[in-house]
C-alpha cells in the first residue's frame, strides 16, 4: 500500500476530484481588431455619417451592410497588378477605404468584421462552399461570411460574395425566405456533410439556385489567411486567370468578367417593375474601355499605369 507524507513547508498534492480549474485556451481575444480601424473614414467612405458612431442595433447593421455593398465593390484587381492581398485591418483600410478600391470575400468580410467589432456587435466568422455554377460535386470551403448575434436572434451577414447573395442581413432561421429589393433568398438547414450545415439559395424567377453551404464552426483571421494564400497563389484559382468585379446597389447588380459587363435588375429596378423574372443586359466592351468602366460603374480608382496593366492582363486572358 502506498503512503503519502506531508512535511511542513512543502505543498501537498491535490486530492483526486479537486484539481484547480484549467487556464483559458486563448489569452488573446481581440480577434477582429476593431480598434485598429479608422471608423470615421470608413463611415464616410460608405456614405454614412462619420461624426457619431451608431449604436449596435439591427437598424445600424442593415444600414452598414447595404452601404458597404453599394460602395465597396468585389474585385480581384490586386492579383492582376501582381500585388499581395493583405488581410490585416490597417492594410484593408488603406486599400479599400482610403484607396477607394474593393476586394474579395476575405478582404470584404474582415473589414466589415472590424467595423462591427468597433461598433460593439458580437460576431462569429464562418467558411462556406461555393455551389453557384457547380455540377453538384463537393467543393472546398473558400468563402468567408459572418454571423452577428443580436437580442432578437442571430443574423447572417455577407458583403463579399461576388456572385450575388445578401443585400442586407438575413435572419439565421431554418426555412426562412424573403425578398430583398426583388432578390429572393432562402436559408435551409441541410445534412450533406455534417449535422450543423446550412444552405443559402436564391430564386432567379424560374428556379432556385444554390449559392453556398456552410457550417457554424467558428473561423478566425488566421484561418482566412491560409485560405486566402491558396486562392491567390494556386495556378488553377479562378481569381488569378480573369478579371472579376461586382457591385450591388439595391435591385441592380453589375458584374464584369474580363470584357463582359452584365447588368441584372430585379424588382422596382426592372424596366417592367411588375415582372417577376430577372432582367439581364449583357455588353461586350473593347479592352481599351475596361479601365473607364472600372472607374465609372464600380468606382475603382486606378492611376494611368495601373489601368494599362489591368487592360494588358485582360488582353492576355483573352489571347488577344
Amino acid at each position: 500500500m502506498a503512503t503519502y507524507e506531508n512535511t511542513q513547508g512543502t505543498k501537498s498534492a491535490p486530492r483526486p476530484g479537486i484539481a484547480p480549474p484549467p487556464p483559458p485556451v486563448f489569452t488573446h481575444h481581440d480577434f477582429w481588431r476593431g480598434g485598429e480601424l479608422d471608423l470615421e473614414t470608413y463611415l464616410e467612405r460608405v456614405g454614412l455619417d462619420g461624426g457619431t458612431p451608431p449604436p449596435p442595433t439591427l437598424d445600424t447593421l442593415v444600414a452598414v451592410h447595404r452601404a458597404h455593398l453599394a460602395s465597396i465593390p468585389f474585385e480581384n484587381v490586386q492579383l492582376l497588378l501582381d500585388r499581395p492581398v493583405l488581410l490585416d485591418v490597417p492594410s484593408l483600410t488603406d486599400k479599400m477605404v482610403r484607396g477607394h478600391r474593393g476586394g474579395y470575400c476575405y478582404e470584404q468580410n474582415l473589414l466589415l468584421a472590424a467595423v462591427l467589432d468597433r461598433l460593439g456587435f458580437t460576431l462569429t466568422a464562418f467558411s462556406a462552399r461555393v455551389l453557384m455554377g457547380g455540377d453538384g460535386s463537393p467543393r472546398p470551403s473558400t468563402h468567408a461570411l459572418l454571423r452577428v448575434d443580436l437580442a432578437d436572434g442571430p443574423w447572417l451577414v455577407d458583403v463579399g460574395f461576388g456572385g450575388g447573395g445578401l443585400l442586407e442581413p438575413f435572419p439565421f432561421v431554418d426555412g426562412h425566405q424573403t425578398s430583398q429589393d426583388g432578390w429572393d433568398l432562402r436559408l435551409d438547414r441541410i445534412a450533406e456533410v455534417g449535422d450543423e450545415e446550412w444552405l443559402l439559395r436564391w430564386f432567379d424567377g424560374e428556379a432556385w439556385r444554390n449559392l453556398y453551404s456552410f457550417t457554424t464552426a467558428g473561423n478566425l483571421p488566421q484561418d482566412y489567411a491560409i485560405f486566402s494564400h491558396y486562392l491567390t497563389t494556386h495556378p488553377r484559382s479562378p481569381f488569378g486567370n480573369r478579371l472579376m468585379v461586382a457591385r450591388t446597389v439595391g435591385g441592380t447588380r453589375y458584374a464584369l468578367t474580363n470584357t463582359t459587363l452584365t447588368i441584372d435588375r430585379v424588382g422596382a429596378d426592372r424596366a417592367e417593375p411588375s415582372g417577376a423574372t430577372l432582367e439581364r443586359e449583357v455588353r461586350e466592351l473593347p479592352v481599351s474601355e475596361v479601365g473607364k468602366v472600372l472607374h465609372e460603374i464600380f468606382d475603382i480608382r486606378l492611376d494611368q499605369d495601373e489601368r494599362a496593366t489591368v487592360e494588358e492582363r485582360v488582353r492576355g486572358f483573352l489571347d488577344m
